[in-house]
């Protein structure tokens, strides 16, 4: 095994990595940067639909806020590098960004192979000695402290090693679990590994006829047992399986977690969250007025998307061939009260392996937030995915990665100065 008391391994290519090799190489390490793909960055890649979402342009409070897989932990990272600190080192690289809806960041470029290829080219220029196509099988320790790592190639020593080997979503990108394991090995918690923000499935055969039909400026809300609620407003899509889209994104964190619980889940969209049912029967009132020589699959043509129209009908009792004029007024309640509360079961989550990110991983209560480092064994430290760390979309989770993988690099650097 070579010498390497003063050289930092890092394991995994990703977002998290990606910035603490340019970060310990701008402090004047020795970096070593091991990726078990043929290319670096990969799931950066795929990031905002291709775009990369690289962060938000909220206060960094509200960033805890959008962490709700121990946001916390995350305070000292932030205070030591947030967003704001992000986009100048990036506009400093020379990548142009700008800022959308909901304050999320994007390159200018609206392509995120633009700040992979930067990356690349960062790693370059410091001198971060890049093996790809390489996967480490182990860390070693030696009395308590990190000795150096184990590759499919050969075996390196280390003065410190960062690992952010990613969680377990989207595995044709690397990301696949190792760091989980090597993570148990050296006897640190793995918490229950499930996943967030995915698409989620219903027992109910209408989201397969609804299929493809986005809705937009409906809530959408989540009920388990009847003790644990939640809701989102916003926009929201039926798929063959399911529903996705952005508000149910939002709850499939929630959901998830509740029915690895054992808990059953009610769900329900209210297509007219700006009414109440007193004045959403008074519309529907009006419009049965204008149409009331239409039969009822007619008369709702105002009020809902076409291809709604049968299943709202259906799931209230009414034939879609009953005359306006034959309406009976308990038919016209249940109509506003489908509306209000189209009811759907939810039976599970899509397959992790489609999830955007992952929760549970390391245990944070294992990880000094200060550092990085493993409270478990010296001079190792943990950036990114691999941690158990989640946010909401919109920027939040690239950001946790950028903010420990940098916080990670300065700490092992300070670590080899000190040794």
């Amino acid at each position: 095994m070579s010498s390497g008391n003063k050289t930092i391994c890092i394991i995994g290519g990703g977002v998290a990595g990606l910035l603490a090799a340019v970060t310990a190489a701008d402090e004047g390490a020795s970096v070593k940067l091991f990726e078990k793909m043929s290319k670096v960055g990969l799931k950066m890649g795929i990031t905002g639909k291709g775009r990369c979402n690289l962060t938000n342009s909220a206060p960094i409070m509200d960033f805890i806020a959008k962490t709700p897989g121990n946001g916390k932990f995350l305070y000292s990272a932030y205070e030591k590098f947030n967003n704001e600190d992000l986009l100048d080192l990036l506009h400093g690289w020379g990548l142009k960004t700008k800022v959308e809806r909901g304050g999320r960041v994007f390159p200018a470029s609206d392509d995120a192979q633009e700040v992979r290829h930067l990356f690349m080219d960062l790693l370059r220029k410091k001198k971060v000695e890049l093996h790809l196509d390489e996967s480490v099988t182990r860390i070693l320790t030696k009395d308590g402290e990190v000795s150096g790592i184990v590759t499919d190639k050969g075996s390196y020593g280390a003065g410190a090693v960062i690992l952010c080997t990613g969680g377990s979503s989207y595995p044709r990108t690397g990301s696949t679990g190792d760091g989980y394991r090597m993570a148990r090995e050296l006897g640190h918690k793995v918490t229950a590994i499930r996943p967030a923000l995915i698409p989620l499935v219903c027992k109910e055969s209408y989201g397969k006829e609804l299929q493809g039909l986005s809705l937009k400026n409906v809530s959408f809300s989540i009920d388990a047992g009847g003790r644990r609620k939640a809701s989102e407003f916003g926009e929201m899509l039926f798929t063959h399986f399911g529903v996705s889209g952005p508000i149910v994104l939002m709850l499939s964190d929630k959901a998830s977690l509740w029915l690895s619980q054992g808990h059953e889940i009610k769900a329900s969209i209210d297509l007219k969250p700006a009414l109440t049912e007193d004045v959403l029967d008074k519309r529907v009132l009006r419009d049965l007025e204008t149409y009331h020589l239409k039969q009822m699959a007619g008369a709702l043509q105002d009020l809902m998307p076409h291809r709604m129209i049968d299943v709202i009908l259906s799931l209230a009792g009414i034939e879609r061939d009953l005359t306006v004029s034959d309406l009976k007024k308990a038919q016209r309640i249940a109509l506003v009260k489908t509306m209000k509360a189209m009811p759907l079961t939810v039976t599970g989550t899509r397959p992790i392996l489609e999830a955007i990110v992952t929760a549970g991983g390391v245990s944070v209560k294992e990880i000094n937030p200060s550092t990085m480092e493993s409270k478990v064994v010296k001079k190792l430290y943990m950036a990114g995915e691999v941690l158990d760390v989640h946010a909401f979309t919109g920027g939040y989770n690239l950001q946790a990665a950028f903010s420990t993988g940098h916080l990670a690099a300065l700490s092992a650097v300070r670590s080899l100065e000190n040794a």
